[in-house]
């Protein structure tokens, strides 16, 4: 009887501390993802009580999570939209925006391509289906095979705004759920370009200059680089207890060395 006591007492201890724990869920941009799990990690380990739950899906997904109130923070590589704060405020939700990084949105291409520089226009050009063949931007006479983000990216919002004036993407691009997904799609593909949050450049893929700008650390902050833009965390309303200390951490020295060792730009 003693022991069976003990179990019971220590599954309601168990339990009983779960119960406590502060649970945190934040969902949305793939591109956030890294640095999300790599905080919420770290602030786990210095914070036995919080729980934190880290989901991607896309920036779209995380903002209409906010607002159906599924999760407590929404990541998004874009701003909120107008109709997205109409559809908050119709449900008593009042998204708070925080910039958490910095990023550029790297435009990539397979290794072996010997293009390692285009122009706004010409990327602009190559999505939009006016330039076909690497030999119309100085490269070997092959057929460009365009990737692209799909819709529920807040990358591909942000493309679309940044390189392509809000014109649409051509109707055969690759459409493709996430960066990883790009980065795969185009190391295997000898003809593709595509983009990709600066995080995610590796040896496996060429990241082109535009304009002969590189996407850097002192490019993305100064706005040298073309396609640069922030990061955000949304709450509803200003954030308390354990999102807002989550939060600070993310934007304190700590949190934004992980940004930085994670392939992303810092606040300064």
């Amino acid at each position: 009887m003693k022991k069976i006591l003990a179990v019971v007492l220590l599954a309601s201890a168990i339990f009983a501390a779960d119960a406590f724990a502060a649970k945190i869920t934040l969902e949305g941009s793939t591109t956030l993802l890294p640095i999300a799990q790599r905080a919420a990690e770290e602030y786990m380990d210095a914070n036995s009580s919080a729980n934190i739950t880290v989901r991607g899906g896309g920036s779209g997904v995380g903002v209409n999570s906010l607002i159906a109130g599924t999760c407590d923070i929404a990541n998004a590589s874009r701003a909120i939209k107008d109709s997205e704060i109409q559809t908050a405020a119709s449900k008593g939700v009042k998204p708070k925006a925080f910039v958490v990084a910095m990023d550029g949105i790297a435009v990539i291409v397979n290794n072996s391509n010997a293009v390692s520089e285009l122009s706004k226009k010409q990327v602009s050009d190559i999505y939009t289906g006016k330039i076909t063949s690497w030999s119309q931007v100085g490269g070997k006479n092959e057929r460009i095979v365009v990737v692209s983000r799909d819709s529920a990216s807040g990358t591909f919002e942000a493309f679309g705004e940044l390189a392509l004036n809000k014109q649409k993407v051509l109707s055969g691009a690759l459409m493709q759920a996430s960066n990883q997904a790009i980065v795969a799609t185009v190391s295997k593909t000898p003809g593709a370009i595509g983009y990709v949050g600066v995080g995610y450049t590796s040896p496996q893929i060429k990241a082109v200059s535009i304009e002969g700008v590189d996407a850097n650390k002192e490019t993305v902050l100064t706005g040298k680089y073309a396609y640069s833009r922030p990061l955000f965390m949304y709450t509803n309303g200003q954030p308390k207890g354990e999102i807002k200390n989550f939060i600070d951490f993310l934007l304190s020295a700590d949190g934004q060395k992980i940004v930085e060792e994670e392939g992303f730009v810092p606040l300064q």
